[in-house]
């Protein structure tokens, strides 16, 4: 992200049914198998419009984004 910023929240401009927004990628203090580690977290936030876009929809959007974004390999297409 150019500012470095945690994360922030988008405004929908007509005619767009949602908008996705990401933080910058940071190390922080995470618990793993009850010891403290460094783990790697952003930030994403989605704005719908719920006229066009159920929220739930919005959800599973995230969810599926989530897995691509933590796991990019198993998504590539091979030839």
């Amino acid at each position: 992200m150019l500012f470095g910023l945690d994360g922030s929240f988008s405004i929908i401009n007509p005619p767009q049914a949602m908008i996705c927004t990401t933080g910058a990628i940071k190390e922080i203090p995470v618990v793993r198998e009850g010891s403290l580690a460094v783990g790697t977290r952003m930030k994403v936030t989605l704005s719908c419009d719920h006229r066009a876009v159920d929220g739930a929809m919005g959800a599973l959007f995230l969810a599926d984004l989530r897995k691509i974004i933590e796991n990019p390999r198993e998504y590539l297409v091979q030839m």
